[in-house]
């Protein structure tokens, strides 16, 4: 069977509203992150992909097959969508033996199958518990446990860590990943783009219903356009500038000593007062201005985090970047 999803030219409309338009693209297993703000067309690709809506124009191909035959579709597709709707008055438990059994599981199956997914999203001491009655974050583990149920090859999140405290978060974050290890394709769609950083193979940027850019986020950052004032500085020839946040104990004495070397062209204060953000013209010579500060005034750094490489900072030099003609 065919191990790809593959989107050609695929758009949607809503009328005289625009999902998204022109997208073109293959996915391989593996934890793939859609990247964009609110509006950027995230949910309508997932719902595209889902088999919930059907493309205004273009083909998808979900492992080889198509939404047209739903039966064979659905069995290896699983959905987590952003808002959560349950039918009132009933257990998680049986809620998810219910969804099992429209699967084709015999009633036996779909309760040994309910427990199973109920405890690998940490609902198992809660499972006989009324929906109802359930927290934000509870029933975002609910949505996530009725979508890996079945064991679906595809496993689509919208939003999906939305109401999660911090354990909840790490633990469906593994949960995510050990499906992708598994060979499974994830796809979780976020505005948060620290956590698609934190566990995403590849990226898909969206922006305003459009593809920006698709691959390793590494990859885009060597090829993707810089913004103006990085574009100016790496016109004087020197190597490719650079954004990096230090955490230090002594950030203004650094800013000005980076300032009076002309290692930096830029530098910010954290507003906590630990650290600082610096944009530098020649990445190579501020790492060696960096040491020998340390050595020479005694400046104790708890951090230096490379900017440019994260998600957020290749996704803001793709948008500011001259729109190309349509």
């Amino acid at each position: 069977m065919n191990a790809e999803i593959r989107l050609d030219d695929v758009s949607k409309f809503y009328g005289e509203v625009m999902g998204v338009n022109g997208i073109t693209a293959t996915l391989e297993p593996g934890v793939t992150g859609l990247v964009g703000p609110n509006g950027a067309g995230k949910s309508t690709l997932m719902s595209l992909i889902a088999g919930l809506v059907r493309p205004s124009r273009g083909r998808i191909d979900v492992l080889g097959r198509s939404a047209e035959h739903p039966r064979l579709f659905a069995g290896d597709v699983g959905y987590c969508a952003q808002y959560d709707a349950f039918p009132p008055g009933i257990s998680a438990r049986q809620f998810m033996a219910g969804s099992l059994r429209l699967y084709g599981y015999t009633a036996r199956e779909a309760e040994e199958g309910a427990t199973i997914a109920l405890e690998r999203v940490g609902l198992g001491d809660a499972a006989d518990r009324r929906i109802d009655v359930y927290s934000k974050g509870m029933r975002q583990a609910l949505k996530v446990a009725r979508a890996i149920g079945h064991g679906p090859r595809v496993l689509l999140l919208d939003e999906p860590l939305n109401g999660l405290d911090p354990q909840a978060r790490a633990e469906a974050t593994a949960l995510f990943r050990a499906f992708a290890d598994d060979g499974a394709h994830v796809l979780i769609s976020s505005h948060i783009l620290h956590e698609v950083d934190a566990v995403s193979d590849r990226v898909v940027f969206l922006d305003g219903g459009y593809l920006v850019a698709s691959g390793n986020v590494a990859e885009i950052r060597d090829e993707a356009p810089m913004d103006a004032a990085l574009a100016a500085d790496a016109a004087h020839g020197q190597t490719r500038p650079a954004r990096v946040s230090i955490r230090c104990d002594r950030g203004a004495h650094v800013a000005s000593r980076l300032f009076a070397l002309d290692a930096a062209t830029e530098v910010r204060l954290h507003d906590d007062g630990g650290g600082l953000s610096v944009r530098t013209s020649d990445a190579d010579a501020f790492f060696l201005t960096l040491g020998q500060l340390v050595c020479s005034d005694g400046v104790r750094i708890e951090g230096v985090t490379p900017v440019d490489a994260s998600v957020e900072a290749v996704y803001a030099d793709l948008v500011s970047a001259p729109a190309p003609e349509r």
